[in-house]
């Protein structure tokens, strides 16, 4: 039976004991992979409290200490917490011991987030809002840019980017909570980089808001940069539309079609695929050759059309984006969502049933559009609509 995850009334004190202290076996129940992270060694001249595991319940812990704590609302500890249990998770399968000894882990904010999505979707244990999921999800990608910040080619840009998907200053809460659960030898070094991670943000106006920008238009082309100057409009040229549907096999994507957009012709890959006689198991080379000369017949007549596919990743839609915007199209990105029992149901109702298997490879791989994709982002979690997803979670928490 699932925990319900109720927006108005966390369940944050059912994770602490009577004594102040984490539940830690309830936590375990919760978040089983933890146990993974037992043994997965780090280098102790950064971490010499141990091994994962052990620095990821510091950091739990490290939390509640916070002099911020008490003032945040249950929903943002909560959602707090469970990034921090999940903050290194992507050090199980990331971490690497050089020939000379030196351990390293490149690469596991990226990795992690994409674990971290995987598990809470899957995990019948724990139902979390797709709102809040999406929030840990990102914490978990950028726990470490508050002490990279300034190492970066665009600081400004960095934050700009994390904003639309995470509020900075849980995020820099996270990240002081991460070096508070370590032991290491430059911890106050650390935690100054944190505050002047906090003090850029809110001087670029971003720290408990996501940046905002004159317009639609003017926020794509400044994540495409193609545009330097955020505060400024830049014109708007475009000429027709694009819808990109996104989502796993069977959450519904022809259904939304139907309801919303019937009236514009649909690219479907899997119609062009069984036109063509190819499976999706072969390379689909042909298919989507076929399917991007038939979008260029609408371009060209400036014709609006749905990609129908589903795009799973931002490396398979970011050409497709560039493709079509180089035509003068304004993008819109649609993505759907059902339930994992919803969607298993549905993906039986298919002509076309996808394995289970594949449809479990699809889910670790996931990548849920973000608003700097495209011009505009909706995504339809079980049916209900959210437009700003960045302004839903400002307001939730």
């Amino acid at each position: 039976m699932a925990t319900p995850f109720d927006v108005k009334n966390s369940c944050f004190l059912k994770f602490v004991n009577t004594k102040g202290k984490l539940d830690r076996k309830l936590l375990y129940h919760h978040f089983s992979f933890l146990k993974q992270l037992r043994g997965v060694p780090q280098e102790p001249k950064y971490h010499a409290e141990g091994d994962v595991e052990t620095h990821t319940w510091l950091v739990a812990e490290a939390l509640l200490q916070l002099k911020e704590w008490p003032l945040l609302s249950p929903l943002a500890q909560q959602t707090l917490l469970i990034a921090a249990l999940c903050h290194d998770i992507g050090k199980s399968v990331c971490t690497k011991i050089d020939e000379d000894g030196a351990i390293t882990s490149h690469g596991h904010a990226r990795i992690g987030a994409l674990m971290t999505r995987s598990y809470l979707w899957q995990n019948s244990s724990l139902t979390i809002p797709f709102q809040l999921r999406e929030i840990v999800v990102a914490l978990v990608r950028y726990h470490g840019l508050p002490l990279w910040l300034l190492e970066k080619e665009n600081p400004e840009k960095e934050v700009y980017t994390a904003s639309q998907r995470v509020p900075l200053h849980l995020l820099s809460l996270l990240a002081e909570a991460d070096v508070r659960g370590r032991i290491c030898a430059d911890q106050n070094e650390l935690l100054e980089k944190i505050e002047l991670f906090r003090l850029f943000c809110q001087e670029h106006d971003c720290y408990q808001k996501n940046k905002s920008f004159p317009d639609a238009h003017t926020r794509f082309l400044y994540f495409q940069n193609q545009w330097q100057t955020p505060d400024y409009a830049a014109y708007d040229s475009t000429e027709f539309q694009v819808f990109i549907l996104s989502g796993l096999p069977g959450s519904g994507k022809d259904t939304w079609i139907k309801k919303h957009i019937n009236h514009l012709p649909v690219i479907s890959l899997d119609e062009i695929r069984k036109k063509l006689g190819v499976s999706p198991r072969e390379k689909q080379g042909t298919v989507i050759h076929h399917a991007k000369e038939l979008a260029r017949v609408y371009m060209r007549k400036k014709q609006s059309f749905v990609w129908n596919a589903t795009n799973l990743t931002r490396l398979l839609r970011e050409p497709l984006i560039g493709l079509f915007t180089s035509y003068g199209a304004k993008v819109h990105i649609i993505y759907i969502e059902a339930s994992l029992n919803t969607l298993l149901k549905q993906n039986q109702q298919r002509e076309d049933v996808v394995p289970l298997k594949a449809i479990q490879q699809m889910v670790r791989k996931l990548e849920v559009p973000q608003v700097t994709e495209a011009h505009e982002v909706q995504w339809i979690i079980n049916e209900e609509r959210i437009c700003s997803l960045s302004e839903s979670f400002y307001s939730m928490l």
